[in-house]
């Protein structure tokens, strides 16, 4: 199943969100199980979850990252990636081609950057004179529409209520939908909870652009996960508990952690792992993540998960029943395909 056209449908522009739901846990949730589907509520988790089990969620803080740059007479659209130290950022660029390693682009209130690199389909490393979040914007996903810019109300709504560490470029928004009564009722019933860090890059709104899925390769993104939430998984596996990862960025860095030291322990570092159909799982027993966008890595990961066939009929269930999809739509919960 390595070719790209295996993750394609047709989703037609009425089906993405464009506004979250409210309150956020009112959103629709598709259970995902077995060769079954199941039409809930976000707010319905404590009845789905056990006892024992534990949710992981992402505490990455999104941080503004689109900038508007000039290269004379040219229009530069940037989008920051991640930092890198003493001023220089990873980023993407539209209209890159032309870029050459010394170029000034300018930016607004004075700021400059100087490439340092092009590397080729976008990615770019530029030297900042000055910190260039203090003059971006909050960088939605292309498929929402904002004419006019990110608006106040988005600046609370693609933040999720974990939101800690600064560095996302975008939201881990399966998380988007937790609210502290949701996390009440879930203490309650006994599901616990573990944080940890990635912070998602610009690298995730990019397509997979080659037929070869295999040929693909995501950028890498900075990410923790302590001692604590190490121990929690840990336990929580020990008892018999489910690994619930709340978004597919907390499950690629869990798995992440365990594919490099064998088990759960805590791992700080860069990961790029990039999960296709037969990957081996060694943590995550459930993946609650939004329905993705056709044609992309996310699409390959759901399937590698839950299994092709199970996903593509879930998607086109839920297409049918009047699911809202990508980052302000609805979830789903999806059990790992045995």
């Amino acid at each position: 199943m390595t070719s790209l056209s295996a993750y394609d449908y047709a989703l037609p522009d009425r089906a993405i969100a464009q506004e979250p739901a409210r309150p956020r846990d009112s959103a629709r949730l598709l259970h995902v199980r077995g060769e079954g589907l199941g039409d809930h509520r976000v707010s319905d988790l404590p009845a789905l979850l056990a006892p024992g089990d534990l949710l992981v969620v992402n505490d990455t803080r999104v941080i503004p990252a689109q900038l508007d740059a000039r290269r004379g007479a040219a229009s530069i659209g940037l989008t920051l990636d991640r930092p890198l130290g003493d001023g220089i950022w990873a980023a993407l660029a539209r209209n890159a081609r032309r870029l050459k390693p010394g170029d000034t682009l300018a930016l607004p209130h004075g700021l400059a950057a100087t490439v340092v690199a092009n590397h080729g389909e976008g990615a770019v490393v530029l030297r900042f004179a000055g910190d260039p979040t203090a003059e971006a914007t909050l960088a939605l996903p292309p498929y929402i529409a904002r004419p006019q810019g990110p608006t106040e109300a988005d600046a609370s709504d693609y933040q999720t209520m974990f939101a800690a560490e600064a560095g996302a470029v975008a939201a881990p928004t399966a998380a988007l939908h937790f609210t502290p009564r949701l996390l009440d009722a879930l203490a309650e019933s006994g599901v616990g909870l573990a944080r940890l860090t990635l912070h998602v890059g610009a690298g995730t709104f990019l397509p997979i652009r080659t037929d070869d899925i295999t040929a693909h390769h995501l950028h890498a993104e900075r990410g923790e996960l302590d001692e604590e939430a190490a121990t929690r998984i840990a336990e929580a596996k020990a008892k018999g508990g489910r690994i619930v990862a709340v978004g597919t960025t907390a499950l690629r860095l869990i798995e992440t952690a365990a594919r490099e030291t064998g088990t759960v322990r805590p791992w700080s570092g860069e990961t790029a792992l990039y999960i296709t159909p037969g990957f081996a799982f060694r943590v995550a027993d459930l993946l609650m993540t939004n329905f993705h966008l056709p044609r992309t890595s996310l699409m390959v990961l759901v399937s590698a998960f839950a299994g092709h066939a199970r996903i593509m009929s879930a998607y086109g269930h839920a297409l049918r029943s009047g699911y809202r999809f990508a980052s302000y739509g609805d979830a789903t919960l999806l059990e790992r395909d045995a």
